[in-house]
């Protein structure tokens, strides 16, 4: 399969912490993680395609934060590509009671919503990254077992959602538990959310297989 990125493209990242990763701060303006990997992983393998590389995630998001500035850090880019990869604070808040939380239904149907602005207003075509947890926890009443238990649901609205809009999907929780069959999670992770550089690598790895890399 070619690489799915033609000459001098746009990819635009957007997401939570995983995929910010300092980009706001020290690593600005790509962050440490996933997104730089990429971007530099494309450089070194394809030089002559000159493909920039916008990163707009921000640490704690939601569905309904990025609806509320999907405009000015979507939209008005004009990309040829929006990589989406959101639900793991979404799942949290709603496991938690948290304020303004809200279930899996509002999750599916915000996402719908923002993807469907991508589909109406701009040219672009979809990556969606899925929601993970880098756990194995056997014991289902735990923090993590429920956690493990609920994220089946949002991995199928992105599953859903990557059929209707025809987007390539990273099936990044699936990687991790593959992963986790031949090695601890401590050597990807300090807690089940934030990979180290070795479980961004998974990431980005599964990202540019699924663009054909």
């Amino acid at each position: 399969m070619p690489l799915a990125i033609k000459p001098r493209q746009t990819v635009l990242f957007i997401g939570d912490s995983i995929t910010d990763c300092g980009r706001r701060d020290g690593a600005a303006p790509l962050g440490n993680g996933y997104v730089r990997i990429i971007s530099e992983l494309l450089r070194a393998s394809h030089p002559a395609m000159n493909t920039t590389i916008i990163n707009k995630g921000i640490s704690g998001n939601t569905v309904p934060d990025l609806e509320g500035r999907w405009y000015d850090d979507v939209i008005r880019f004009k990309p040829d590509w929006v990589s989406v990869k959101i639900g793991i604070n979404d799942l949290h808040r709603y496991l938690g009671n948290a304020q303004g939380a809200f279930g899996p239904e509002d999750y599916a149907a915000g996402y719908d919503r923002i993807l469907g602005r991508v589909a109406a207003e701009t040219n672009a075509k979809l990556i969606l990254i899925d929601p993970f947890y880098i756990s194995q926890e056997k014991d289902a009443d735990s923090q993590r077992g429920r956690v493990l238990k609920l994220i089946p649901k949002y991995i199928a609205t992105v599953e859903k959602l990557a059929r209707k809009y025809k987007a390539k999907r990273v099936r990044t929780h699936d990687l991790f538990q593959k992963t986790l069959q031949h090695c601890p999670a401590d050597a990807l992770c300090p807690e089940p959310v934030h990979p180290y550089a070795s479980g961004h690598t998974v990431i980005a790895h599964g990202w540019l297989k699924a663009m054909g890399w």
